[in-house]
C-alpha cells in the first residue's frame, strides 16, 4: 500500500511516494516559473503547474512501481495564491501569487474599513499584500470582466482537488490563511464576504485536513498510470503540512522550513492574538493537526535568493553539477567554513517579511572589497537569512512563546553548513527528521487519514517519525555570531530610507 504527498510550492512541485509506514519510496519534481510582468507583480500559469504536477505523479508512480498500490493522495500547497476559474475549473487568468505585492491600496482600504487589529483578531492574519483578500479586491477593481466571469476563486489546494474529483474543497488550514476566514467560527467570514461582494458559493467548501474529498476520476487515474482510483484527501498549507511531517503535534514544538520562503511555525493550543504578535505581523491560523493552531514567521525571499544567485552567477557550477551528478548548491558552498562571512546581506529581495512587512524594502550587500569572492556572497546569503530568522525568534520569545528546539525541513535542511549556522546564530539546537521533505510526508499522512490507512494523524506521526541528527550550537561560533547579530540589527534601519528611494 502506498500514499502520495503532492507538494505544490511557489517555484516547483514534488510528488513523494510513501509506504504505509511512511518510508519514502521515491520522489519526482518539476520546476516552473514565477512571472513578473510588472514591478511588484508575481504571477503563475496554474494550468502549467497542474500539467507539471501530473507529470510528477506519473513519473513518481513509474519510478516506484506503485501503479497497483496507491491508496490515497494528499496535498501540501503554497498559501494565499488565488486563481479565477471557469465553470469547468480552468484558470481564466494567471494566478496571483502570495509574494505579489501590488495591493497596497487595497490594504489601506481594509485598514480604513475594519482596522488592522480588528482584522487580526478576527482572522489571525495581519494586513499584508500576501493575503488573498486584497488580491480579490484588486481583481474586482481592476479586472471587472474577470471578476464577473469567474465561476470560483480558488487556491492551489482546491484548484487541484477540483481537477481530480470535480468538486472544490479547501482545508480549514489553508482557508484560514486567506483573511476571508473567521477563526472563531471556523468558516468563511460572512461579514468580510459581504463587504467584498463575494458569494460563498464562489469559494471552495471548507473541510478539516484529512477529510475525504472524493476519489480521483477514472480518466485522470488512467492518465497517471494508476490501476485504481485513489482517495483524494484534503491537505493544507505547505508550512502547516511540513509542521505535521516534522512532528509538531503538541503545543510548543517548532519548525523552520527553508524552501522558496523561509518560515518558522510553532504549534499552539489556542490562537495567541496578543499585542506582541500583532505588532510583529505574525500570522496565526489553523494547523493541519486537529485541535491545534500555528503561529508563523515569514521571510519571502528565503531559498529563492540562493536560486537567484545560482541562476544569475553560477553557470560554471550548474554545468559542473550536470556532469558530476552533484548538487550545484553544494559546489557553490564547497569548503566554506562556519565562521561569519566578511560581508553582510540584508535578505529583503522581495520586500521584508515579518516583523516589518515593508514591501518597499530591498536587498543590500555591505562590506564588499576586491577580495570578496563568489563563495563569500553565497555564504552571506544563508547567513543573512538566518540572522533575519533570529530577529523573528526573538520576537516570538517576547510574545511568550518558548522554543527549545527547531526541527529543520525543506531544501535548506539538506545543507549541514546551513543547519550548523542556524544553531550557531539562533543559539537553539536544530533537529533534522529523517524525511526532510516533511511537507510531502504531512500531505501523505492526511491522505492516509482520509482513506482510513491511519486512524488519525497522531498515530501516524508518533509511530513513524524519526529524528536523524541534532545540530547543537558551537559556543565559539555562537559568540562570534552574537556580535554579528548586533551589527545586523542596525542594517535594515541604516538602508531603509535609501531602499525606499530606489
Amino acid at each position: 500500500m502506498a500514499l502520495i504527498g503532492l507538494d505544490i510550492g511557489t517555484t516547483g512541485c514534488k510528488a513523494h511516494i510513501f509506504d504505509d509506514e511512511l518510508q519514502l519510496l521515491g520522489s519526482e519534481s518539476r520546476e516552473y516559473a514565477v512571472d513578473i510582468p510588472y514591478p511588484d507583480w508575481a504571477e503563475q500559469d496554474a494550468e502549467n503547474v497542474w500539467s507539471l504536477a501530473r507529470e510528477c505523479i506519473k513519473a513518481g508512480v513509474e519510478k516506484t512501481n506503485s501503479q497497483d498500490t496507491i491508496k490515497a493522495i494528499g496535498f501540501s500547497v503554497q498559501g494565499e495564491a488565488v486563481t479565477a476559474v471557469d465553470e469547468k475549473g480552468r484558470a481564466i487568468r494567471a494566478t496571483i501569487l502570495g509574494m505579489d505585492t501590488r495591493t497596497d491600496a487595497q490594504n489601506a482600504e481594509l485598514k480604513e474599513r475594519f482596522g488592522a487589529k480588528s482584522l487580526f483578531e478576527r482572522t489571525g492574519m495581519p494586513v499584508h499584500t500576501c493575503n488573498t483578500l486584497p488580491k480579490l479586491m484588486w481583481i474586482k477593481a481592476h479586472e471587472p470582466d474577470v471578476w464577473n466571469k469567474a465561476h470560483q476563486f480558488l487556491l492551489y489546494e482546491d484548484f487541484v482537488i477540483r481537477k481530480m474529483t470535480g468538486e472544490a474543497f479547501i482545508s480549514k488550514c489553508l482557508a484560514s490563511r486567506t483573511q476571508l476566514y473567521d477563526l472563531g467560527k471556523e468558516d468563511w467570514s460572512e461579514e468580510i464576504l459581504e463587504t467584498l461582494g463575494l458569494e460563498k458559493r464562489r469559494l471552495a467548501k471548507v473541510a478539516p485536513s484529512g477529510t475525504r474529498a472524493g476519489v480521483m476520476s477514472a480518466a485522470l487515474a488512467q492518465e497517471l498510470g494508476l490501476n485504481n482510483q485513489p482517495v483524494v484527501g484534503v491537505g493544507g498549507h505547505d508550512q502547516a503540512c511540513g509542521a505535521l511531517g516534522a512532528g509538531l503535534i503538541e503545543p510548543g514544538l517548532a519548525m523552520v522550513s527553508t524552501g522558496t520562503a523561509e518560515v518558522v511555525e510553532v504549534a499552539i493550543e489556542t490562537p495567541m492574538l496578543n499585542e506582541a504578535l500583532f505588532q510583529a505581523n505574525m500570522s496565526v491560523y489553523e494547523h493541519t493537526f486537529p485541535g491545534l493552531f500555528v503561529v508563523m514567521t515569514l521571510n519571502q525571499s528565503g531559498g529563492f535568493m540562493l536560486r537567484w544567485f545560482r541562476d544569475t552567477f553560477c553557470e560554471h557550477e550548474i554545468s559542473q553539477a550536470a556532469h558530476s551528478q552533484r548538487d550545484a548548491y553544494d559546489l557553490i558552498l564547497e569548503g566554506a567554513d562556519t565562521k561569519p562571512s566578511p560581508i553582510m546581506i540584508l535578505p529583503h529581495f522581495f520586500g521584508s517579511g515579518t516583523p516589518y512587512f515593508d514591501t518597499r524594502s530591498k536587498g543590500a550587500i555591505v562590506g564588499l572589497t576586491f577580495g570578496t569572492t563568489k563563495q563569500d556572497l553565497a555564504k552571506a546569503i544563508i547567513e543573512g537569512l538566518t540572522l533575519e530568522l533570529r530577529v523573528n525568534l526573538d520576537i516570538l520569545k517576547n510574545g511568550g512563546i518558548t522554543i527549545d528546539e527547531l526541527r529543520a525541513i525543506g531544501g535548506g535542511a539538506k545543507s549541514s553548513l546551513w543547519l550548523q549556522l542556524k544553531a550557531d546564530i539562533t543559539g537553539i539546537p536544530v533537529a533534522v527528521p529523517k524525511v526532510t521533505e516533511a511537507a510531502g510526508m504531512g500531505a501523505a499522512v492526511l491522505g492516509g487519514v482520509a482513506a482510513g490507512v491511519f486512524a488519525n494523524a497522531r498515530d501516524a506521526i508518533s509511530q513513524h517519525l524519526v529524528i536523524e541528527k541534532v545540530y547543537d550550537p558551537d559556543p565559539e561560533n555562537q559568540a562570534l555570531f552574537e556580535k554579528r547579530y548586533k551589527t545586523y540589527q542596525e542594517l535594515y534601519p541604516a538602508v531603509k530610507k535609501i531602499n525606499h528611494q530606489l
